[in-house]
């Protein structure tokens, strides 16, 4: 090889270097301020008790109203109504001169039903067991039974009855039935409405399975005392459901 030719470099020419543009991509900026990265706001929904019902002369709507203003006194908790469809026909709510109810209550779909983290049903009494209307919508809830959607949620009843001998406890009792079959966990309200259960100085509907009223032959409003404890089971449920948390698919 001539000289200067080989691998070692002259010693009269500096080696050369190949040098790229710097990608500013590739190369962050370094920052000097220490700035600690801001994490993103996650916002959680709250956990929701579906209070579904069935009223005629407006009783056991009357409890779910309240119901609902006291599942609404747990933070994090919120209540929201619903109808199950009627079953009788116009002229037949007509002869029995049933009002009119309004449309700030929408109907529920049954598989709406798995949305919620808790559930309360009210219904009234027919011979000591639930409405029809509410039976047909139970009736009409066989997929979810099937696939047991409804495992596990919380799940308690208020009513409504005609005298004091009417079902105030049957009503609730004989309607554990379909929580069973769904794998529902009843909670009834027990005595934790504490003095007021015990109070006899006038007439109360509800029991230790939930809140309850005396409509008489459809003209009786419901008392103080069992809005209190229509009031008091929403509150119950709130808490319950809240140390249970979310079994909802939503």
């Amino acid at each position: 090889m001539g000289k200067g030719a080989g691998c070692c470099p002259s010693k009269n020419r500096a080696p050369s270097v190949i040098q790229s543009d710097p990608d500013p991509i590739q190369t962050p900026e370094t920052k000097s301020d220490h700035s600690i990265p801001i994490e993103p706001v996650v916002e959680t929904r709250k956990l929701r008790i579906f209070i579904v019902f069935y009223s005629m002369y407006g009783h056991v709507e009357s409890l779910a109203r309240n119901i609902k203003t006291g599942v609404e006194e747990i933070d994090g908790v919120e209540g929201v109504l619903f109808r199950v469809p009627e079953t009788l026909s116009f002229e037949t709510l007509t002869a029995m001169k049933v009002p009119v109810k309004g449309d700030d209550v929408p109907e529920i779909l049954p598989e709406e039903l798995v949305e919620a983290d808790g559930l309360l049903f009210g219904f009234p009494t027919r011979f000591g067991c639930m409405s029809s209307q509410m039976k047909a919508f139970f009736d009409s809830t066989g997929g979810l039974w099937r696939e047991q959607k409804l495992a596990g949620v919380p799940a308690g009843f208020f009513v409504s009855t005609g005298t004091q001998g009417g079902g105030q406890e049957t009503t609730a009792w004989t309607a554990i039935t379909q929580l069973a079959h769904h794998g529902m966990l009843y909670v009834p309200i027990g005595y934790t409405f504490g003095a007021g259960m015990f109070k006899m100085d006038s007439i109360r509907g509800g029991s230790p399975y939930g809140a309850g009223v005396y409509s008489g032959d459809g003209t009786r409003e419901p008392s103080q005392r069992e809005l209190e404890l229509a009031q008091h089971q929403g509150k119950y449920m709130a808490m319950i459901v809240k140390r249970f948390g979310s079994h909802s698919t939503q």
